[in-house]
């Protein structure tokens, strides 16, 4: 993918290098993917996350890695050491013509390296440096590992999730991460705005660890800024605020699983008042749901017991239905109630395949060495002009090199086989 390839995109004017591990990946594709020409430098060899599973056709293969596919889409990609003289050098000259550098190595590596933000912004004034780093490049942590699992204990996140008598839970996907990188990806383009108002770059310091802890719910923050009380782990229940009461977040029906919760009081009362007579209608509510009036009713006066009764009716009467019916009747009575989707339902979901026609949500995305497409997720944010999108798969292991180093760089293919020898790129 040569620059000019991408020259309607909304980036592509600018230039960025890549040096990011899974800390910041995202930030790089956002930015491919709204049009700037990203370029992802690998070791030799090949980044180490070209091992994470899971593999196209499970066959572990460093080019087959289908999260190196997920977040390196629209990328070039090289391969170099910046731990060498030589190394040093290349990318030094590379920086001249860049606009961005991305890197998420510990506070300190890249001035280690004679290639921190005081030394490269002398030799491109313009330059952005956007540092994604676990705890950011100041303060006690700043040198502290930040694995995912680490930063979503810190977050507040994993003690709220799991069943209450087992360790908390993390998702098995790098969440934090992703939450990082998309920030990495925002305070860039800021940073590039102020730069075409003044002509200066500077460095953006995204710390990671800042991100997952404003979209916590209020079961983190608000019930003890109000309540003063921790919010336990309830697993698929809820305890109610002020009680010890809890009730099901999640149902098992016929196909899977749907997310209820008995919702009373002004706005959301109509919400179970329907799903009650709906159950009624047929046949399947007992006496406990027949007498309860949501209108008056009060968690507070109320047993777990009674509770218990009134919930079984809804557990009952859920396993008797598929997630789309259930979700077809609940839109029709106006009942809060939203199926849980696994990933082959997202990609048959009627709306998501509904906007292929006005956003192309989901990409076709050709590998070539693969012979075969591969379906990926598609813009985040639809544009009338200068659109997102994907441009072209993940690169190979220094599938630019000849490309970059020949034809932009000025060097030679005998300089390119040298290097090469010596493990430079």
């Amino acid at each position: 993918m040569r620059m000019e390839q991408k020259a309607e995109g909304m980036l592509s004017p600018y230039r960025v290098l890549d040096l990011t591990n899974e800390m910041g990946f995202l930030c790089g594709k956002v930015l491919a993917d709204l049009g700037a020409d990203v370029i992802k430098i690998e070791k030799p060899g090949g980044d180490p996350a070209r091992s994470i599973s899971p593999f196209y056709h499970d066959i572990p293969d460093p080019e087959k890695s289908l999260y190196w596919f997920a977040f390196n889409t629209s990328k070039r990609g090289i391969t170099l050491d910046i731990e060498t003289g030589d190394g040093q050098d290349i990318f030094k000259r590379l920086v001249k013509d860049a606009d961005v550098v991305l890197e998420s190595f510990a506070p300190g590596y890249m001035d280690k390296l004679d290639l921190g933000y005081s030394v490269l912004s002398q030799i491109n004034p313009r330059l952005i440096m956007t540092s994604i780093t676990g705890f950011g490049q100041s303060g006690p942590f700043k040198d502290y590992k930040a694995p995912n699992i680490v930063l979503w204990a810190l977050s507040g996140n994993a003690y709220i999730h799991g069943d209450p008598d087992r360790a908390p839970l993390t998702p098995n996907f790098p969440i934090c991460y992703l939450f990082g990188a998309m920030q990495g990806a925002i305070g860039t383009l800021i940073a590039l705005y102020h730069c075409a108002a003044t002509g200066q770059g500077q460095q953006v310091d995204v710390p990671t660890e800042l991100y997952p802890v404003w979209p916590t719910g209020p079961e983190v923050h608000g019930l003890w800024d109000m309540e003063r009380r921790i919010f336990k782990r309830e697993g698929r229940r809820m305890a109610r605020a002020q009680t010890d009461i809890s009730t099901p977040l999640m149902y098992e029906c016929k196909d899977g699983d749907v997310n209820f919760f008995p919702f009373v009081g002004p706005g959301m009362v109509k919400s179970v008042i329907a799903l009650t007579e709906w159950i009624k209608s047929e046949g399947m509510a007992d006496e406990a749901l027949k007498q309860v009036d949501w209108n008056t009713f009060d968690w507070n006066y109320v047993t777990q017991d009674y509770v218990d009764e009134i919930t079984d009716n809804l557990a009952r009467f859920f396993r008797t239905r598929t997630k789309a019916e259930l979700f077809e009747e609940a839109v029709k009575r106006g009942i809060m109630l939203y199926p849980s989707s696994t990933p082959k339902d997202l990609l048959e979901m009627p709306q998501l395949a509904a906007q292929l026609a006005t956003r192309e949500y989901w990409a076709q995305v050709e590998h070539a060495e693969l012979n075969t497409t591969i379906t990926y997720p598609g813009a985040f944010v639809k544009t009338a002009e200068a659109p997102y999108r994907i441009y072209c798969r993940a690169p190979l292991i220094g599938e630019h090199n000849v490309e970059v180093y020949t034809k932009e760089l000025g060097l030679s293919i005998e300089e390119l086989v040298t290097l090469k020898q010596s493990r430079v790129i």
